[in-house]
C-alpha cells in the first residue's frame, strides 16, 4: 500500500468523525426543517449544535455560519454573490492574487466577463503575497479583496491579518479562502478582520461535500450576498436545499478534534519536514515556497533531473503525492502558482508537493529513486 502524502488534496476521515456521522444516519434520519415531529427536531438539534461548535472555534455568532457543499461553493457565493450589489453601487473592481485556488480565480473571471475589472497580484519568488501590493490597488470603486490564507500548492501562509487590518476601516469587502488553514491556524482566524471566510470539511479529517461560508456582520448587516441557488429558506436564505445533517455533524466533530489536537502535533510535523529536507538537500533540492512562512506538514520542492510525472509513474505503488492542486491534476498543464512565482519550465516540471499528517514517512525509496535517476 502506498504512503498517502496528499493531505492538501483531501484527508482521511477520522474514525471518530465517521462514528458521529453513522450515528446520525442510523438514529436521526429526519429532515432538519421538519419541525412537526421528533425526528426533524433531533436533526435540527444536530445542526444547531454543530453550527454552534464551529462558531465557538472561530469566536463568531452561530448565525454567521452558512453551511455549503464545500470551499468551492463558498468561494463562488462570496464572489459571484456580490455581483448584483457591485453593479447597483457602481463598485465593479476586485483585487485578488494570481495564486488563488481555481474556485476564486474562475469566479473572478466570470465577473470579468460581466464587466468587472480584476487586478491579480503576483507573489514573490517564495510564493508570498506582499500586503502593500494588494492594498495599493484598492480604489474608490473597489468592491472586494479576496486573498487566501494558505496556498494549497506551496503551503505558504499569506499576510491576511495585515490586509484585513488595513481594510477594516473602509467599505471594501474582504474575503479569505481558509480551506487550508482552518483547524491549523485557528488563533489567527479568531483575530482576523474579514467579511467572508470559506472553510472546508475534508481538509481537516472530515467528510467531503461539506463546508461553510462565514458571513460576518458589520453594524448588524451581513455582506449583501445574493444566493447562487433558489429554493427554500434554509441557511438563513443564503443556501437553499435539505441540510445534510450527517455531513454537518462530521464537519463539526472534525473541527472540534483539530482545535483540541492539532497544537500537540505541530512539533512532530515540523520534525518530519526538517528530516525530509535534510535527506534531499544533498541532491540539489530547491524548496518551492517560503520555509519561514508555511505550514509544518506541506512541502513543495524540485530536484534537478527528477521529472514529476516520471516519478508518479515509477513510484505510484510507494507514494501517493501530487505536483499541485487536485483541481488541476487531471491535466499536464504547468502549475500556474509556480509560474506566478517566476519559476522556469524545468523547475516546474520537477515540482512535487508532499503533504502529510503524523504517520511515519519512509523516505528511503524516494532517496534511492533520486540517486538512480541522477
Amino acid at each position: 500500500m502506498a504512503i498517502y502524502l496528499d493531505y492538501c488534496a483531501s484527508t482521511p476521515v477520522d474514525p471518530r468523525v465517521l462514528q458521529a456521522m453513522v450515528d446520525v444516519y442510523q438514529n436521526k434520519p429526519g429532515n432538519a426543517d421538519s419541525r412537526t415531529h421528533i425526528f426533524g427536531q433531533q436533526a435540527k438539534e444536530v445542526v444547531n449544535t454543530s453550527r454552534k461548535r464551529i462558531s465557538e472555534i472561530l469566536r463568531i455568532d452561530p448565525t454567521e455560519v452558512i453551511f455549503t457543499s464545500g470551499a468551492t461553493e463558498s468561494d463562488n457565493t462570496a464572489i459571484i454573490g456580490l455581483m448584483d450589489y457591485g453593479v447597483s453601487s457602481g463598485e465593479k473592481h476586485i483585487v485578488t492574487t494570481a495564486i488563488e485556488h481555481k474556485a476564486v480565480l474562475e469566479a473572478a473571471r466570470y465577473l470579468e466577463k460581466k464587466g468587472f475589472e480584476i487586478d491579480y497580484v503576483n507573489p514573490d519568488e517564495k510564493g508570498r503575497i506582499h500586503a502593500e501590493n494588494v492594498l495599493k490597488l484598492v480604489r474608490k470603486d473597489t468592491l472586494l479583496v479576496s486573498v487566501m490564507h494558505v496556498n494549497n500548492e506551496t503551503g505558504v501562509i499569506q499576510p491576511v491579518s495585515e490586509i484585513g487590518d488595513a481594510l477594516s476601516a473602509g467599505n471594501v469587502f474582504f474575503h479569505v479562502d481558509a480551506a487550508q488553514s482552518f483547524g491549523k491556524l485557528n488563533d489567527e482566524l479568531r483575530n482576523l478582520k474579514y467579511d467572508m471566510l470559506s472553510i472546508s470539511g475534508h481538509k481537516i479529517h472530515g467528510p467531503q461535500g461539506i463546508g461553510a461560508l462565514v458571513l460576518k456582520r458589520k453594524a448588524y448587516k451581513r455582506p449583501p450576498i445574493e444566493p447562487l441557488f433558489h429554493g427554500g429558506p434554509q441557511e438563513y436564505g443564503f443556501r437553499p436545499g435539505t441540510i445534510p445533517v450527517a455531513l454537518v455533524a462530521g464537519f463539526a466533530m472534525a473541527a472540534d478534534l483539530m482545535e483540541k489536537e492539532y497544537p500537540a502535533k505541530i512539533q512532530t510535523l515540523q520534525k518530519q519536514k526538517d528530516e525530509l529536507v535534510s535527506a534531499l538537500l544533498p541532491y540539489g533540492m530547491r524548496i518551492n515556497g517560503d520555509p519561514d512562512h508555511s505550514l509544518p506538514n506541506v512541502l513543495n520542492f524540485s530536484i534537478p533531473h527528477i521529472d514529476a510525472e516520471a516519478f508518479f509513474a515509477a513510484e505510484k505503488d510507494l507514494y501517493a503525492v501530487s505536483n499541485g492542486s487536485a483541481c488541476n491534476s487531471g491535466s499536464y498543464k504547468p502549475s500556474y502558482v509556480l509560474q506566478a512565482m517566476g519559476y522556469d519550465e524545468e523547475r516546474i516540471a520537477e515540482a512535487l508537493r508532499v503533504s502529510w499528517w503524523d504517520q511515519p514517512i519512509d523516505i528511503k525509496p524516494l532517496v534511492r529513486y533520486v540517486q538512480d535517476v541522477q
